[in-house]
């Protein structure tokens, strides 16, 4: 958690950059149990830290859900709404006894009240703040668009929360090869401006998997280590 420091960013399409004992590492953590934990809809329902976390942020309709779920390969381990800007709290999703997954509610929604806007924030700056346990958030961008002004609102948020963040684009399967890359390269250059961003940018695809053994990979890296997991 922190900030980085100022090196230059390397676009990445989720290739070639793990090796085979981190790629299993990835897909043991994500093959073991994983369950819901708990919920909270307001900051004074936020669980006490324990296990180490990674929170996944992004707009309403930048398919989190799908991709958590994918993670873990299952289909309904984070339910997934018809509804975008429907889920307005934090949920705690405990993975192997070695880290909880922190699904923070999606933004940007153009129908949402103002009320529910400053409720969204309110809730996620607190959960934020100060918040040990949580080693990385995972800040998911749809790759057919690239990053949105309300993904540079919660980038800036971040910044100042002095949380490390990585950029990651969702539906790489809807994106032909030149076009993700201009948007990789895009996003990269971006996040170089950006104290608290992780210089390495991924691209995955819920659907078909594309890049997802590689954030399994990334992700276990951060997780409790086998010798410390409670019994």
């Amino acid at each position: 958690m922190g900030h980085q420091p100022a090196h230059e960013p390397k676009a990445l399409s989720a290739s070639g950059t793990a090796t085979p004992a981190s790629l299993e590492a990835g897909r043991l953590l994500f093959a073991a149990e994983s369950k819901f934990s708990t919920a909270a809809g307001g900051p004074d329902s936020i669980p006490r830290p324990t296990l180490p976390e990674i929170a996944f942020a992004g707009r309403s309709n930048v398919g989190k859900s799908s991709l958590i779920n994918a993670l873990v390969g299952r289909t309904s381990l984070v339910r997934v709404s018809r509804t975008p800007g429907r889920t307005q709290q934090i949920n705690f999703f405990e993975l192997g006894g070695r880290m909880m997954l922190v699904d923070l509610p999606g933004y940007g929604f153009a129908k949402a009240p103002k009320q529910v806007v400053a409720a969204w924030n309110a809730l996620v700056e607190t959960y934020l703040r100060g918040r040990t346990t949580l080693q990385r958030t995972i800040l998911l961008i749809d790759g057919r668009h690239g990053i949105k002004d309300s993904d540079r609102i919660t980038m800036s948020m971040l910044d100042m929360s002095a949380v490390q963040y990585q950029l990651v684009l969702t539906k790489a399967d809807k994106v032909g090869v030149k076009a993700l890359a201009d948007v990789l390269a895009a996003a990269g250059n971006e996040a170089a401006r950006h104290p608290a961003a992780h210089p390495d940018i991924m691209a995955v695809s819920a659907w078909n998997g594309d890049g997802l053994p590689e954030l399994r990979a990334t992700l276990a890296a951060l997780a409790q280590p086998l010798s410390e997991k409670r019994p």
